[in-house]
């Protein structure tokens, strides 16, 4: 399958300097890669604040499009997250797809949700990003079927439709997770009266290869972020104590506020571990020290 090319683009303010929105940018890369996308260019404008209209300032919109022309690029990514409006504005302007850090990492969720807690999770928040975008959606649609897009045209209605829909939609399935939270609270009671460890840190640092290092279990791993998006629980024994340790979903700067209710179960293992674990770096030197220093602590409770 050939990678959509994409270019990314952040903005320096008060708010975060160029050491912070170049740290910020290695990890939209990452967040690039993870969903299948080549980043080709990062550009980067410092800003008092971002323009009302297309986010970036024009001349940089100019620089930017001129680059997406002569090298053929697909996508562009913005790290911060970009109004509807801006959105609209800017794809109209650059003539490419444009998407922001929550779009992103929306698609990495759909991408790699595997049950049904998932599933819905992801659902749920992209319905929520979505339905703010739908006028510019149906504008679009309006533009290349040749469409007049007066007001009370077909565009109009059929938006009206969609929001309806989209909001009945999005009632169900806050009402199926509420069901799937109460199951999850029921397995967590049943667990007895066992030690609970939660292993937690940044996405991609190591977690679930810890767990099948402490658990000899076959949790999946992968270099990739949001490799894991459930929270895996296993029974492990260390120097005859039987533990039971959480694998959760790892954090993300800039997390989506549409993504806090899909760390709602990991959050909910980590408010009722008796010990967390904090699991920095599996890259670093010093990574099978921290094991040896978590099995140590681990048998000495």
């Amino acid at each position: 399958m050939n990678q959509r090319k994409a270019v990314l683009i952040g903005i320096i303010n008060r708010l975060q300097n160029e050491d912070k929105v170049h740290e910020y940018m290695d990890e939209l890369t990452f967040l690039a890669d993870t969903a299948g996308m080549r980043p080709m260019k990062r550009f980067t404008q410092q800003l008092a604040k971002p323009d009302s209209s297309t986010f970036i300032g024009k001349g940089k919109a100019e620089e930017i499009k001129d680059f997406l022309v002569k090298n053929n690029i697909d996508i562009v990514v913005f790290d911060d997250e970009i109004s509807p409006s801006q959105q609209r504005n800017l794809e109209k302007l650059l003539e490419k797809k444009v998407i922001d850090r929550t779009g992103l990492i929306l698609e990495i969720f759909a991408q790699r949700a595997k049950t049904s807690y998932a599933k819905t999770q992801v659902e749920l928040a992209q319905l929520e990003y979505v339905y703010p975008r739908l006028v510019g959606m149906w504008t679009h649609l309006e533009r290349q079927r040749g469409g007049t897009g007066t007001r009370g045209g077909a565009g109009e209605k059929e938006v009206e439709t969609d929001r309806r829909i989209v909001r009945k939609k999005i009632s169900v399935l806050k009402e199926k997770l509420k069901e799937i939270d109460k199951q999850m609270a029921t397995q967590r009671r049943n667990r007895g009266e066992m030690i609970r460890v939660a292993l937690v840190g940044y996405t991609n640092v190591g977690k679930s290869t810890l767990m099948n290092m402490l658990a000899k279990a076959e949790v999946f791993a992968e270099n990739k972020l949001f490799a894991t998006l459930d929270t895996t629980v296993r029974k492990v024994v260390i120097d005859r104590v039987p533990f039971l340790l959480s694998d959760t979903v790892g954090f993300i700067r800039k997390l989506p506020h549409q993504l806090v209710e899909s760390f709602k179960s990991t959050l909910d293992e980590v408010r009722e571990a008796d010990i967390l674990l904090h699991v920095v770096d599996i890259s670093h030197p010093k990574f099978e020290d921290q094991i040896t220093e978590v099995t140590k602590t681990l048998a000495e409770i």
